[in-house]
């Protein structure tokens, strides 16, 4: 059973990202705070989910939340300032979009940059520890999903319905075949597709 909350006291929001590891589009994040008697049998780490319950989860979220936003960071930025700081900014961005003051945030992961004067607790695996953490893992992972899909039908031969973006064997062939679109991360590697991923 996943915890309510890391502390008690103050409003606490969950954060995490989708899409680091991506070789196309942007990367994604969530800030979630839900009511302190939030609780559903499903709610854990997105990636243990399948897409039907990550769409069904979503939609509890976006109804029983007491705030929640999402927000990207574009492949372009991503190049100029780097994924890590990419990741971290759309972050911020989130949480810059919720409706509800927040003192208290929670990460998951293990380094985050300090959001204004706000205390934070970075989690491993916090997604799979803390409800509000798991949830902006699912908002982010959806809303990324759902963006991919959509570039998937003005660039097909990527496979990126499929893969999302991720280094998979077709969409590294289909990089080296193709080339790269508007919509690559151009300071990530793509090595041989029958190579290790790296």
């Amino acid at each position: 059973m996943l915890l309510s909350r890391y502390q008690d006291v103050l409003v606490e929001a969950g954060c995490d990202e989708a899409g680091r590891g991506c070789l196309a589009g942007p990367v994604f994040a969530a800030a979630v705070v839900l009511p302190t008697d939030f609780r559903h049998p499903l709610l854990t780490d997105s990636k243990q989910l399948s897409a039907s319950q990550r769409a069904e989860l979503r939609l509890v979220i976006e109804s029983s939340a007491s705030a929640f936003a999402v927000a990207s960071v574009s492949p372009q930025e991503i190049d100029r300032i780097n994924i890590h700081n990419a990741s971290y900014l759309a972050m911020h961005k989130a949480l810059d979009a919720l409706t509800q003051k927040v003192e208290y945030i929670i990460v998951d992961g293990n380094r985050f940059i300090p959001y204004h004067q706000i205390p934070h607790c970075c989690i491993v695996k916090g997604d799979g520890k803390y409800l509000s953490i798991a949830a902006a893992s699912i908002l982010a992972k959806t809303y990324r999903d759902d963006y991919m899909e959509n570039l998937a039908a003005e660039f097909p031969e990527y496979g990126w319905s499929q893969n999302k973006g991720y280094p998979t064997v077709q969409h590294r062939n289909a990089i080296l075949q193709h080339g790269v679109t508007p919509h690559h991360r151009r300071t990530f590697r793509v090595t041989d597709p029958q190579l290790s991923l790296f």
